[in-house]
């Protein structure tokens, strides 16, 4: 049996997010100090952040998006190019697809949040890769639960991420997984994997909203460092 040597964190949001607060080195330092590993850096409709927390990061880093798509959320993983916001699911998962990314569907059932919800999940399928079953973000524990039977039920691995926009969140959810090295080792090692959830405080929504208000009454732009 593969022995578990990863602790990944499968989203991520650094300041290159809007709503986020985390700079790449306060990130690191989070990381190092709660011994995550392996990342998924998943900022809101770009790569940016993705791309040079992968130069910078002395660990492993998958590159990803949260796409804002006409229906809601989705994340790919495993991209090089971004994907744009405002296309249909269908489209948003084809762009994902095409340059070898895994589709990925974040707090899906969550009420408060641009989630795909149902209808949303049954139209993409056969297209999906993972799914949010535990996001330390969500205020009603009932839609990750909700999350894990439908994942269950249509035998797509299941994930447990922080959804972390701030230093204090990162590893507040991960997972314990063997190492890999592509897309494909990557899902054989989530479906071997442990799932740690501890939820977040309500009070991390405030931090966001806090980023989200720097830069549209101070005019705040990350500086890359």
């Amino acid at each position: 049996m593969a022995t578990r040597t990863l602790r990944a964190d499968l989203h991520c949001h650094t300041y290159y997010s809007p709503d986020a607060l985390t700079s790449p080195g306060k990130f690191v330092t989070a990381c190092l100090e709660r011994d995550i590993n392996c990342v998924a850096i998943t900022d809101h409709n770009t790569i940016e952040g993705a791309l040079l927390m992968r130069r910078v990061c002395p660990f492993q880093v998958i590159v990803g998006e949260e796409v804002r798509t006409q229906e809601g959320d989705l994340i790919g993983l495993f991209l090089e190019q971004a994907v744009p916001p405002h296309l249909s699911l269908e489209e948003t998962v084809e762009r994902i697809k095409a340059q070898g990314g895994l589709v990925m569907v974040p707090h899906p059932f969550d009420r408060f949040r641009r989630s795909i919800g149902e209808d949303g999940l049954r139209r993409i399928l056969p297209a999906v890769d993972l799914i949010e079953v535990f996001n330390a973000r969500a205020f009603v524990s009932a839609d990750n639960e909700r999350a894990r039977r439908f994942a269950e039920e249509h035998g797509i691995p299941g994930v447990a991420v922080s959804d972390t926009h701030s230093p204090r969140e990162v590893g507040r959810a991960f997972m314990e997984l063997p190492a890999f090295d592509g897309p494909e080792s990557f899902l054989a090692a989530v479906r071997q994997a442990r799932l740690v959830q501890r939820p977040s405080s309500p009070l991390v929504h405030m931090a966001s909203r806090w980023a989200v208000l720097r830069r549209q009454l101070l005019g705040w732009q990350p500086t890359g460092s």
